[in-house]
């Protein structure tokens, strides 16, 4: 995949198929538009690309409103060249950018930098300078600028439309499960593990804790979980306070991996989160923490027996 972080660096993307948006989780039904692009640049001869912005044009217009974002930009580009885009401009967003009108927009990045043939958009697509453009502008501009425009329905799961504020809603929730259809994978945090104050391993069970710096965390609790590095590990993680031996206010993830660790522990892990088990709660004693972490531990393992078939 060629990625450009800029206008300079996007010289010869055209021709080319593309669709502008910000993206941020690459859920269905971005995956289902960048299929629509890839499936007609073969058709075309053109090359798959997707037109993106950072930072998050909110942050720029109205940072009060800005969300909390999903993926980083190459977590992003990953999950767009796994579905086949090939290219990716990811323009700087400045106040600059943001006063160009629908039709400098289209004529200098879209047609210019980019030569676009055809451009694919969800039917909310909106542009330009105080978002005066919408799709109806878009057919206009593409049949003045020379380039087909296509609308791309949207995804729908259990009747609503699959967007980037509804994962965000369902992760923060603790909906985990739908969370994962509505990715298409689980939604995973990673980072370095750091040393926890031990009494894990000297009271209940010892457990991987996670420095993390994701902007989107999962409602306090307990869920089942798979850990990666090198490895796969099922396992299940804690997100809370920790209120039976502290009841701190600092928030915490520690994992607890249910398979054998051959080895160092180690230094940086993936957790994916697939379903959430249960409230965290405080209890009476270590020994009773322990008893439900391993009531936590079998139906952890009951589900990984029902999911090994969809479940990689």
């Amino acid at each position: 995949m060629r990625v450009a972080r800029g206008v300079a660096e996007a010289a010869g993307f055209g021709p080319s198929a593309v669709t502008i948006g910000n993206f941020d989780g690459v859920h269905v039904g971005h995956q289902h538009l960048f299929r629509e692009v890839v499936r007609i640049s073969r058709e075309r001869g053109w090359r798959p690309t997707v037109l993106t912005f950072d930072p998050h044009p909110s942050y720029v217009v109205a940072p009060d409103r800005a969300p909390r974002l999903l993926t980083t930009h190459q977590e992003r580009c990953d999950l767009m060249r796994d579905v086949g885009i090939e290219q990716v401009l990811i323009l700087p967003f400045t106040t600059e950018t943001a006063r160009l009108s629908p039709l400098e927009f289209i004529q200098r990045i879209v047609v210019g930098v980019l030569d676009a043939k055809a451009v694919l958009v969800g039917e909310n697509f909106r542009f330009g300078h105080k978002q005066a453009g919408n799709t109806k502008t878009l057919e206009e501009l593409g049949s003045q600028c020379g380039f087909e425009t296509r609308i791309v329905d949207p995804v729908r799961y259990r009747g609503r439309v699959v967007s980037s504020s509804e994962v965000r809603r369902l992760i923060e929730c603790g909906d985990v499960a739908l969370a994962c259809r509505s990715l298409n994978r689980p939604y995973a945090i990673s980072g370095d593990v750091v040393a926890g104050q031990g009494i894990g391993s000297r009271q209940t069970v010892p457990t991987l804790n996670l420095r993390w710096s994701a902007a989107v965390l999962p409602r306090v609790g307990v869920y089942i979980t798979r850990t990666r590095n090198s490895g796969r590990w099922n396992s299940i993680t804690n997100v809370g306070h920790r209120p039976t031996f502290s009841g701190s206010h600092e928030l915490t993830i520690e994992t607890f991996l249910l398979d054998p660790l051959e080895g160092p522990a180690p230094e940086y892990i993936r957790v994916e989160f697939l379903r959430r088990v249960r409230d965290e709660r405080k209890f009476e004693s270590p020994e009773a923490l322990k008893t439900q972490i391993l009531k936590d531990v079998g139906r952890a393992q009951a589900f990984f027996r029902r999911s090994k078939r969809w479940i990689r």
